[in-house]
């Protein structure tokens, strides 16, 4: 199979079903061999089953491409070492690191547990650090070496991190943490060859189709916009040697929509040149958020 990608190896985490499955067989559409990661846990991360993964090898092979599954734990230290061992192992090398796995346990704030809290930003953001730390030491001793890296890191945050969701306290933080990680990731790896980029998609998947009813499939021949298969071209993109001079970047994808987010940026300001008073503060505030642009609404308020 030949593409875009052609001769370069990617690792997907929780590709065994909806964005992740269409990342995988995407990759290996455009001649990449793909390391397939999923727990085949439950909405909620509980349980584990090799099914989703081994059924999405074995499509990839199906289709003349070549892939290998995973099953170890995203979050666990010694588990993403091991994920990338494998694709080292079977492959002889790892080219693109994309971070998709995770999953909810939505709750009010005022009615979050701390375990909810701690597994949720476990599998999301410590997930994201784990898989792409272990890779990255692989890659800095690749380029130290002398050897030529062209690597990516694909992370995923979500709208939720960058305004905020209503009832999705944990999640939101967590995607926010990992849009900023990746900022970190590109202004830091960028002297051993790898760009650190990632996407807030807008999908139907497990985790959105009981939240927002809008995204059901059309009948006929419709263009289904929800259909996670729509996210993966631009994510295949930035896996490419095509985009080696794009880092540091979010980007806003659904249906046939692409965008940049422009992400935090400094705002007006008040240079009183001396300590501010207490009750000199007011005035000010309201001055400097007259000239400031509106926050961009919460989702679900």
């Amino acid at each position: 199979m030949s593409g875009i990608c052609e001769g370069r190896v990617v690792l997907v985490t929780g590709a065994g079903r909806g964005i992740g499955r269409a990342h995988a067989l995407a990759f290996a559409r455009e001649g990449a061999k793909v390391v397939v990661n999923d727990l085949g846990a439950e909405l909620d991360g509980r349980g584990q089953s090799a099914g989703p993964a081994g059924e999405v090898v074995e499509a990839i092979r199906g289709m003349g491409g070549e892939a290998v599954a995973n099953g170890d734990d995203v979050a666990d230290w010694n588990g993403a070492a091991r994920l990338v061992k494998t694709a080292l192992d079977a492959f002889g090398q790892l080219d693109i690191v994309v971070n998709n796995a995770g999953f909810l346990r939505d709750r009010m704030f005022v009615s979050a547990t701390e375990d909810e809290w701690d597994a949720v930003l476990r599998v999301h953001l410590k997930g994201h650090f784990c898989v792409s730390r272990h890779a990255c030491e692989h890659w800095r001793a690749q380029s130290k070496a002398g050897a030529p890296v062209d690597a990516r890191i694909i992370n995923t945050s979500s709208g939720a991190g960058l305004q905020g969701s209503v009832g999705q306290s944990a999640y939101s933080a967590a995607k926010g943490g990992i849009a900023t990680l990746t900022l970190v990731q590109a202004a830091e790896l960028g002297r051993y060859g790898v760009t650190a980029n990632a996407i807030a998609p807008a999908a139907r998947t497990r985790m959105t189709e009981a939240i927002f009813t809008d995204m059901a499939k059309p009948e006929g021949d419709a263009f289904d916009e929800a259909a996670p298969e729509n996210i993966s071209p631009l994510v295949v993109w930035l896996g490419s040697p095509e985009s080696r001079d794009v880092t540091g970047r979010i980007f806003e994808v659904k249906g046939g929509m692409i965008g940049v987010s422009d992400g935090w940026r400094d705002g007006p300001t008040i240079d009183k040149k001396a300590r501010w008073a207490p009750d000199e503060v007011g005035a000010a505030v309201h001055e400097l958020l007259r000239k400031a642009p509106a926050p961009q609404k919460v989702y679900g308020t």
